[in-house]
This record gives C-alpha cells, structure tokens and sequence, in this order.
C-alpha cells in the first residue's frame, strides 16, 4: 500500500511536474486564462514527457506506470492551474482509461498509441442535458443497431476535451435495449453501453464552448448525436455492461480529482506563504498577526488531511482491495478542502485576491467545480453511507 512517504521513482516524478509547471505552466497560464484558450503548447510538451501515457502499458506507447504516478502528476500541475491539469486527468482517466480495461485488441492498437503521446485526446460522454447524478433514469442517448452499424441519437452536456483540434474519439453511453426486473432489481430498466465516436462521423455535432465560470482553459462542451452511424465493432466492451464500466471508471476518476483537489488547495497555501511575507499592515507583514496565521494554519490542515485520503485510496486500489468507500472519502474531503482553502486565500489576499491578475482568483474560480464534477459531495456522502451498510435509508 502507498504510504504518506514517496519512494525515489515517485518523488523525482513529482519534482519533474513540479519545476514544470513552474516554469512552464505558470508564466503562460493567466493569459490563457483570461483568453480561455485551449493550452495547446502545454498538452504538446506534458505529450513529450509521457505524461498521457503515464500508466498505459509500454506496448501502446505508454510509460508503464500506475495510478498513483499519475494522481501524483495531477496534484502538481494544480498547484498552479486546475485547467491543465483535468485536462490531463479527463484525457486519461476517462479517455484512455476505458479503452484500455474494456476495449479490443484492435480498440487499444488503434488509440492508446496517439493518446499516449498526446496527439489525440479521448472523451467520455456520459452526462446528458437532462440527467446528472442519477445516470440510468436521466439517460436519452439511444443506440439501435441496424445491420452492422449502429445509429446513435441524442445529446450529451459538459464534455471535456471534446472539441479539441486533438480530440479524436468520445466513448459515448447510451441504451441499447431494456431488460426485464428480476429479485435484484424488479422493474425494467435500460440497457446501457458504450460506444466508440470517432470525431468528424456524419451526424455528431459538438457546439461551441461553454462560457464557464472556471477551468476557462479546459475544453467543455455539449454534443449531439443526429442518426450517427459508426461500425458495430465501436462497441466498447460488452454490450449493456456500460453502466458498471461507468462505475469502475468513476471510482478511479474520483481518487485523481481528488488528488487534483489537493493541488489546488496545496496552491493555495503556496500563494498565501508567499503574500504573508510580503504584504504589510500596521507596521509588520501580516503573517505576523495570528488572525492569519490560524487561517494558514487551517489551510494547511486540510490540504494534509486530503492528500493522505487520497494516498490512502490510491494505495487500496494499487493492492487491488476494494476502495469505492475510500474513493469518496477523498473525493469529498479534498473536494471540500480546495473550496475553503481558495476562500480563505482570497480573503488573505483582500483586494487583490479579486483581481485575475493573482492565482488565488483564479483557484477561487476553478474550486467550486470539484464539489460538483465526477459526483457531487452529496453523492460522495450517499455512497459513503452505502458503503456503511446503510442502503434504502
């Protein structure tokens, strides 16, 4: 199991993302912030680095490494921007990720290489414009297959990376069918799978950006789905086995947004340090009054308390233990952490923590997300309970 202290191979990775998102990240990123341009050059350089491919197998292109390496990645490049960073975290967790447990030998020799390296971008369509927490009863988007083809319609709200110059395939969730209920579940439900879009198919539409309130250089769009035909063989996996890929892949995505959190909660006590020191009142720097310093002093608590949360459901899931409970846990914790540690920054910061022109605004900005996306911490909670035996509460 992962423990709070890195081994060699670890810490030299997170020190190699570190002086890169310093150096490379950071002197860019306001601009592009306020443009809300995709970071391109950025997604090519982390691409060279290997970092899409960091836990894909070396056989696809990949550098071989697991789940924990790349969270590690993903705390790093949010100590700076959260934008790039789920980026990175949307292209593998659920880009890559799935092709890579659930796809076909032809499936994974088709993609994995050039998402591996960055030059395409995959996404998964999963949300719809109608639904959100609960996935199966919000569902619309149907695949009917007719010969060997099948024809998918409908819309898919909130996609990341999906209409990027680089995006080449979104995994797009829809009902194929329905079954019967059964003792576990009595009443008929749908049939969900997923299937493989290649960008550029007739009949898929991805409309202009939304105008967010943060991640402004994360791509995140609405799709529509107009008697889209692809091949058969886009399955991904097993037919109506798209919900529990569904699942299987949240869990994972969960423990990468929370160590992504845990960046920007780690941000933000970098900045206010950094401030503290600098920023007078009263004749002294105003880390000299303890008013501040317990708000730090708090900060820096829950930005410890997340980062073990999330070692600590990494770790379950490298062992192959179970780790949905542990999963939400750190979700939830540094969900919360990164909202109340960009509040209290920007307070540190007064005035000019209002301004664009500081980090601190912009994490303020990109922190709400992460008590909403890949399960909100109302969802987090429901699952926790779940998970303590207390189902049909």
């Amino acid at each position: 199991m992962i423990m709070p202290q890195l081994n060699e191979e670890y810490e030299d990775l997170r020190k190699t993302v570190e002086a890169f998102a310093r150096d490379v990240v950071a002197p860019v990123i306001g601009d592009l912030y306020e443009r809300r341009e995709f970071p391109y050059d950025i997604v090519r350089q982390m691409g060279a680095m290997g970092l899409f491919g960091l836990p894909l197998p070396e056989e696809y292109g990949g550098m071989g490494g697991d789940y924990f390496a790349l969270c590690l990645v993903l705390e790093e490049l949010a100590r700076v921007d959260s934008s790039v960073s789920i980026t990175l975290e949307a292209a593998v967790s659920l880009g890559a990720m799935p092709i890579h447990r659930f796809g076909t030998a032809g499936q994974r020799a088709e993609w994995l290489p050039r998402m591996a390296s960055g030059e395409v971008l995959g996404a998964f369509g999963l949300t719809e414009p109608g639904g959100g927490s609960d996935v199966p009863g919000g569902m619309r988007t149907t695949a009917t297959l007719d010969g060997d083809e099948w024809v998918i319609n409908g819309s898919k709200a909130f996609i990341t990376n999906s209409g990027t110059d680089i995006t080449g395939v979104v995994a797009v969730a829809a009902i194929t069918g329905h079954r019967e209920g059964d003792e576990t579940f009595p009443h008929r439900r749908p049939e969900i799978s997923t299937i493989l879009v290649p960008s550029g198919t007739p009949g898929f539409t991805v409309s202009k950006k939304y105008s967010k309130v943060g991640w402004n250089c994360s791509d995140t769009r609405e799709l529509s789905f107009t008697g889209c035909r692809v091949p058969a063989g886009n399955l991904l996996g097993e037919r109506g086995r798209g919900y529990a890929q569904f699942l299987q892949t949240l869990d994972e995505g969960r423990v990468a947004i929370a160590a992504l959190s845990t960046g920007l909660a780690q941000g933000c006590v970098d900045e206010s340090l950094r401030y503290v020191r600098e920023r007078r009142a009263f004749g002294h720097p105003i880390g000299h009054y303890q008013a501040i310093q317990f708000k730090i002093a708090d900060m820096e608590v829950r930005t410890h308390t997340a980062r073990l949360a999330y070692y600590h459901a990494a770790g379950r899931m490298l062992a192959g233990e179970p780790f949905k409970k542990e999963a939400a846990i750190a979700k939830l914790v540094a969900g919360d952490a990164a909202m109340d540690n960009a509040r209290d920054a920007t307070q540190i910061f007064g005035g000019y923590g209002f301004m664009n022109e500081y980090p601190v605004g912009r994490f303020y900005r990109d922190a709400k997300i992460l008590e909403i996306g890949e399960g909100t911490s109302e969802v987090q909670r429901m699952l926790i309970a779940r998970e303590l035996g207390l189902k049909g509460l």
